[in-house]
């Protein structure tokens, strides 16, 4: 059987795999089985984390906006059940930075539920 020579091909591959893992440490990013075992990991990690990253966004959103309710007098459930009911098209993220960085705005979006709720 003739030897095959495989030329540039694997050592492309291999490379490709030393380029992913350039940033890590010792021979995680300098040895070809090492540096692949980690590469693969750290591509399953990233996948995961991107949908984790949308939910813990979310999560911060709504401690936000149940902080600034509370000091108002009402519950986080209550105040969204309101803005739903009132027809106010402001999402999570909207309304904690608007509560996190402009009170004035805040108090009037709390106003405008109370006055139709009254």
């Amino acid at each position: 059987m003739t030897r095959v020579k495989r030329g540039y091909v694997a050592r492309r591959r291999r490379n490709r795999i030393l380029a992913i893992t350039a940033g890590f440490k010792r021979a995680h990013s300098r040895l070809f089985r090492p540096a692949n075992q980690q590469a693969m990991k750290a591509l399953v990690s990233s996948s995961r984390d991107r949908v984790r990253r949308k939910r813990d966004f979310r999560q911060l959103w709504i401690t936000r906006m149940n902080a600034a309710v509370r000091q108002k007098g009402i519950s986080y459930s209550k105040f969204i059940h309101q803005l739903y009911k009132n027809k106010i098209g402001l999402n999570r993220k909207m309304i904690s930075q608007i509560a996190v960085l402009d009170n004035d705005a805040f108090v009037q979006i709390f106003n405008k539920i109370n006055e139709k709720d009254a």
